[in-house]
């Protein structure tokens, strides 16, 4: 019996001793609906040692245009297979070119990374590998409560991971935007030279092996925003603004060209208010959504992963991806 329960076993074996004592006295119409009970009582014994819940994941399938979605019932368990994603990509990675350069963005996103900083992932994922950049970042001072680099550092950087803090490469926040973006440029360059960061096959652009982005209710992406000229640039790997719609207003960002370079590039999107942008940005709703810039973000030959809890996914149309 399931689990080796003696009470239950001992009761199994009176009631069968009663089977074969009274077994005379039962018709042969009787015995058969007898023996069809006694085989469904068994069936319901063996589903309930075997079954297992659903598991953790809400849902995870392949989305005809638009890459594959990742559905959660919480951000716990978003965050527990955003880390193993993100592991695999590292294993992976340094296995193949001995190094792993990830692009982050800030906001919430660093905050569901967390669990990377915990057991087994701050043990086993090749840290001293890692190569950390930022997809955008604002113009402020990296102690400053809205640097991404803050967030980063204080969410991440400084939890007992070993990254190699040569590794980790902020901007310079003491130059204006424009500047601080050529510097960045200049110095992303300089590690595809290299081959730190890979280079895109079929263009000249960094080639990273994930670049992780956040979306905002707008469905905007790093410091790429709605109708903001930024999103033409495909000349320039980091480009600037200077009227960011959200405070602060100076940003450097990466470039769709740069992003959609990428080996991988990963969204990850929580919350009710987010829903709307989600399905404009992942749902076949016509040609009115294509300047949303989620929408923009389509790898060339790399892979599109969203990882969403069931909030942001809650307007999704599920006709359009398949198990």
């Amino acid at each position: 019996m399931c689990n080796g329960n003696r009470g239950e076993d001992l009761a199994f074996e009176r009631f069968s001793l009663l089977f074969i004592y009274k077994r005379d006295r039962i018709s042969s119409v009787s015995l058969s609906i007898f023996i069809r009970l006694l085989l469904c009582l068994c069936f319901v014994t063996i589903i309930g040692c075997t079954w297992k819940p659903r598991s953790w994941m809400a849902h995870s399938g392949v989305h005809k245009d638009r890459g594959e979605l990742r559905i959660h019932e919480n951000l716990d368990e978003l965050g527990t297979d955003l880390a193993e994603y993100i592991a695999e990509l590292s294993e992976a990675s340094v296995k193949e070119r001995g190094v792993f350069a990830i692009a982050i963005s800030g906001g919430s996103l660093i905050g569901l990374m967390g669990k990377l900083c915990e057991a087994p992932y701050n043990k086993t994922v090749d840290w001293a590998k890692w190569y950390i950049f930022w997809a955008d970042e604002r113009v402020v001072a990296k102690t400053h409560a809205d640097s991404n680099y803050k967030l980063a550092k204080d969410g991440l950087l400084s939890k007992q991971v070993p990254v190699v803090p040569s590794h980790v490469n902020s901007i310079n926040d003491s130059v204006s935007a424009e500047e601080a973006a050529d510097d960045y440029e200049f110095h992303v360059r300089q590690l595809v030279k290299t081959r730190t960061i890979n280079v895109s096959d079929i263009s000249d652009c960094p080639k990273f092996d994930l670049i992780l982005l956040g979306m905002g209710s707008d469905g905007h992406v790093a410091s790429l925003f709605p109708n903001h000229p930024v999103l033409d640039e495909k000349d320039e790997w980091v480009t600037f603004i200077t009227d960011s719609p959200k405070s602060p207003p100076e940003r450097i960002t990466f470039t769709l060209p740069v992003i959609n370079s990428a080996s991988n590039v990963v969204v990850v999107v929580t919350g009710e208010s987010k829903a709307e942008a989600v399905h404009l940005a992942i749902d076949d709703v016509g040609a009115d959504c294509l300047s949303l810039p989620a929408r923009l973000v389509q790898p060339t030959k790399g892979k599109l992963a969203w990882f969403l809890d069931k909030l942001a996914a809650s307007k999704l149309d599920g006709s359009q991806f398949s198990e």
